[in-house]
Parts: structure tokens; C-alpha cells; sequence
């Protein structure tokens, strides 16, 4: 069965995105670029039994919720690569908003069964609500770590929770089951967002986070923690997108700690996930650990492309056989 096509039938057989060429559009462009997180509910629905086809109400409504948030996000961030600069900002705002709310018609729209259905819609409904907060806070560019990690906790983790959450309940998952694999799905969205912030920070030619004064775990941690090169690292960031600038500070990035730091992070929550995996008890384990392992096999490549200082290895090491 093909995730991104069933889902797309799917939500086309809905009257009103029926005469909505524009949603239509998007959610064509969105599939088209197989964005994993549209995996997650079947991966759950499958992990407790059921079938992948049981999953595919929540898949669509998973990825109507992912295009709602990208749309909003890239309207706070002024991001050039937004799809408001194409649509323009009203439409936009007002797509966000649909998408939004066909993610909960998604669910309404199914055959479950009406208790799964609505703790489904709660679970996507507070997953919104706690990403719109952590939208807020980080549109005002967290300036140390502990904001970092409340938007890291507010704004990434609860829509892959939700996404484990409703793909858990489509499968027949008991509420114990689907609430631990909720927090497995947050958990989850945190390596997420450590993993991304690594591969932005390190980009070339320069991700817009640099020109647009965002900060990264890996920036952030350049920019606050004490270390040599700190004055001349805030100075190149405002000589960038120059690639001589960006260079130097990806060096410094690297030659400070930042990029270990965030190493440490992504590989100290894959512990604790493989952990949180191995306590729930489910049919086919398979997918979720394989998605796992997918957040951390390119941490070695990372490493030897860098020089990471052996202390970085020695870390990562100890980290994997605790």
C-alpha cells in the first residue's frame, strides 16, 4: 500500500476540498515530496496490530496538521522559501487554517468508531493548540537554552506525538498503550528538531536560519556559552550569507563544542527512546525501532566529515552501550 497516494485519495473524497483547487494543490505538492512524518501513524497502527489501511484516516489527517504548521511557521519566520511568497500572505493564513481544520474533519470523516474518533480529534486538536504556544515562543528567538528547550518541548514534540497517538488509537491500541507511545512520538519530534537544527546549522550554501538572525541548538550554543572564538563568531554571523563567513563559523561551530553538544542531545534521547520502545508492549516493534536507528545512522558520517574531537566519539560510544 502507498502511504502518500491512499492519503491523498483519501481527503479527496471530501466535498469541500473537492472545489478547493488550491488545498488541492498543496497537498499534491506536499505528497509528491514524501515527507516521512506521513509514515508515523501507520508505523504506530502497525506496532499494536492493526493494518496499515485502519491508519490511513489518521496519515491524512496527520498531513493535512504538518502543511498547517509549515504554512504558519513560514509566515512568523518571513522564511524566502515559504509558500506565501508564491500564494501570497492572506492566502496563506487562510490555507493554514483550513488545512487545520480538514485535519480534524479527517478523523470525523472515518469509520472508527466514535470513542477512538473523538480521542483522536482531542489528540490532534491539543497537539495544535500546544504548537500554535510553541509558534509564539519561538518567534521570539529564544536568547538561551532553557527557551530553546520550552519551544523544543511546545513547538516539535507534541505533533509527533499526536502522529504516534492517533495512528496508535486507529489500530485498535488500548489507552495505556497509545498514551506511552504518545510520549515515545514527543521524544521522538525532539531528536527531530536536534537532528534538523545540526543539518541547517552545518548547510552550504547557508540555511536561512543564518540571514534571518534564527538560532539552532548549535548557533545558540556558540553565541551564549563562554569559549575563544565567541566574539569572533558573533561578528561572522553578521557578515553571512558570505561563504568565507559561513565557513569560519561552521569551523568555530565545530572547534567550540556546539556541534558535539548537539550530538550528545540527539543520541542521549535516542537512549532514553530505544528504552521507551523496548517498555511497550506491541505486535511489530520493527518500524518504530528501524525509525529510530534513522535519527542517529547519519551521526557517524556527521562525525568523521567534521573531525569531531575524539572526545565527541568517546561520548557518542559510551552513550550507545549504557
Amino acid at each position: 500500500m502507498d502511504t502518500y497516494s491512499s492519503a491523498l485519495d483519501y481527503l479527496l473524497t471530501m466535498p469541500l476540498i473537492q472545489s478547493w483547487p488550491e488545498m488541492q494543490a498543496l497537498f499534491w505538492r506536499a505528497a509528491a515530496k514524501q515527507d516521512g512524518s506521513w509514515q508515523l501513524p501507520r508505523l504506530a497502527c502497525e506496532a499494536v496490530g492493526g493494518a496499515p489501511e485502519q491508519a490511513i484516516p489518521a496519515v491524512a489527517a496527520v498531513a493535512c496538521l504538518k502543511i498547517s504548521i509549515i504554512l504558519i511557521d513560514d509566515l512568523l519566520d518571513a522564511d524566502p522559501r515559504g509558500a506565501h511568497h508564491r500564494l501570497g500572505g492572506p492566502a496563506a493564513a487562510n490555507l493554514a487554517a483550513a488545512f487545520q481544520t480538514a485535519a480534524l474533519e479527517a478523523i470525523a470523516h472515518s469509520a472508527a468508531q466514535p470513542h477512538i474518533q473523538l480521542a483522536a480529534l482531542r489528540s490532534l486538536n491539543a497537539a495544535a493548540l500546544t504548537t500554535a504556544l510553541g509558534q509564539q515562543w519561538d518567534a521570539q528567538n529564544p536568547a538561551d537554552e532553557a527557551a530553546y528547550w520550552r519551544v523544543v518541548e511546545t513547538k516539535s514534540a507534541p505533533f509527533f506525538g499526536a502522529a504516534f497517538h492517533v495512528g496508535a488509537l486507529s489500530g485498535g491500541a488500548d489507552v495505556d498503550t497509545a498514551e506511552r507511545l504518545k510520549q515515545l512520538g514527543c521524544l521522538y519530534g525532539e531528536m527531530i528538531q536536534i537532528h534538523d537544527d545540526l543539518h541547517d546549522t552545518l548547510a552550504v550554501p547557508a540555511n536561512p536560519d543564518w540571514a534571518l538572525g534564527r538560532s539552532p541548538l548549535p548557533i545558540l550554543f556558540a553565541q551564549v556559552v563562554e569559549h575563544p572564538d565567541r566574539a569572533r563568531f558573533l561578528a561572522l554571523r553578521q557578515a553571512i550569507p558570505d561563504p568565507e563567513a559561513l565557513a569560519e563559523a561552521q569551523t568555530i561551530l565545530i572547534r567550540c563544542g556546539a556541534v558535539s553538544y548537539g550530538v550528545h542531545e540527539l543520541l542521549r534521547r535516542h537512549r532514553a527512546a530505544q528504552g521507551m520502545l523496548k517498555g511497550i508492549p506491541l505486535v511489530r516493534a520493527a518500524g518504530l525501532e528501524s525509525l529510530l536507528e534513522d535519527q542517529v545512522r547519519p551521526v557517524d558520517e556527521l562525525l568523521a566529515s567534521l573531525e569531531i574531537p575524539a572526545a565527541a566519539h568517546a561520548a557518542r560510544d559510551a552513550l550507545r552501550r549504557a
